[in-house]
């Protein structure tokens, strides 16, 4: 009975470093670069009188204040009310601070619904100086979305934004406030989270077990496998140095639900300073986010983003520039 049981022990092992390996080489094997490359149609946005121009770089110096990011996918429903309380906040800004100035990028996600048309609607109201559509020809995922627009970018700050307007908008001071008390910022590169982690407590006795169980699990292996000291990596709500926003999206390579801790986990490697502040969030009804199937890729994509940048497979950037 002894000997069976170590045969059994041992069996056992052999068979976890098997699945462990064959994990790796799957996670090494199905690794590929974002497609940074635009279609044609991508490469301008339409003004208001529908001429066509062509969409600034990341990499060009900054000419405004403040650049607003805004990835959409089937949202011209929730888009309105976003946009709305965004564009009512900063024109008032503008106006009480005239040398502020901002744009706002609505990127559709290849949507199926009317989101370019409904964004195209502001465009016209303020000028394509103040609000340009970035449609894209397929559905990249939101971190592909995010990525898209941010390349886009003439901001010197870039704020991330949910188009369900879940965040009230005006917390942007809050966490330009957080990006103001980091006092280290190398290379001017520092980058500001919203948060809804102080809500946590309350969510939870409003959610099932299961779900409670699934949102622990995913908060677990980001930590274990990626972030370190971020209780809330995934609040759509994030302010970007123009310099951080280069160093971190130009390494990016996951598109959908987990790319966020790609990004933080990206920033931690290259140590830029990381405030997280705490942000007002109300959950809003039409979310893209299937609880079981979303938090399953995201769990797989988690694992995958720490084996790819340990085998190799995943680089950053400045370590692909020095090969």
């Amino acid at each position: 009975m002894e000997f069976c049981l170590c045969d059994l022990l041992q069996y056992s092992l052999i068979l976890a470093l098997v699945v462990l390996l064959l994990v790796v080489i799957a996670a090494h094997v199905t690794a590929k670069m974002v497609d940074q490359t635009r279609h044609e149609k991508e490469k301008q946005f339409l003004t208001a009188d529908g001429k066509r121009e062509d969409f600034p770089s990341l990499m060009e110096p900054p000419s405004i204040d403040l650049s607003v990011v805004v990835p959409s996918y089937n949202e011209e429903l929730r888009l309105p009310v976003m946009m709305d309380e965004a564009m009512d906040y900063l024109e008032k800004r503008q106006k009480e601070n005239p040398p502020f100035t901002y744009e706002v990028i609505v990127v559709d996600d290849g949507s199926k619904d009317k989101t370019t048309e409904v964004a195209m609607k502001y465009t016209k109201k303020y000028g394509a100086k103040k609000v340009r559509v970035l449609t894209l020809v397929k559905n990249r995922g939101k971190g592909g979305a995010v990525k898209m627009g941010t390349l886009s970018c003439r901001g010197r700050l870039i704020l991330m934004a949910d188009a369900d307007g879940a965040t009230k908008f005006a917390d942007v001071e809050k966490v330009e406030e957080g990006l103001e008390s980091i006092t280290e910022k190398p290379d001017n590169m520092a980058i500001s989270c919203g948060s809804r982690a102080h809500l946590e407590k309350e969510s939870v006795a409003q959610r099932s077990m299961f779900r409670t169980f699934l949102m622990y699990g995913f908060h677990f292996l980001v930590w274990f496998f990626c972030v370190r000291g971020i209780k809330d990596t995934q609040c759509g709500f994030k302010l970007f140095t123009r310099e951080a926003a280069l160093k971190t999206f130009s390494s990016l390579h996951v598109e959908r639900w987990a790319f966020d801790v790609e990004l933080l986990f990206i920033a931690q490697c290259f140590d830029i300073p990381i405030e997280e502040v705490a942000v007002n969030w109300t959950e809003i009804e039409g979310s893209k986010l299937v609880p079981f199937w979303s938090w399953l890729q995201m769990g797989r994509d988690l694992i995958f983003i720490r084996l790819r940048y340990l085998t190799g497979a995943w680089r950053l950037e400045s370590e692909r520039k020095t090969q």
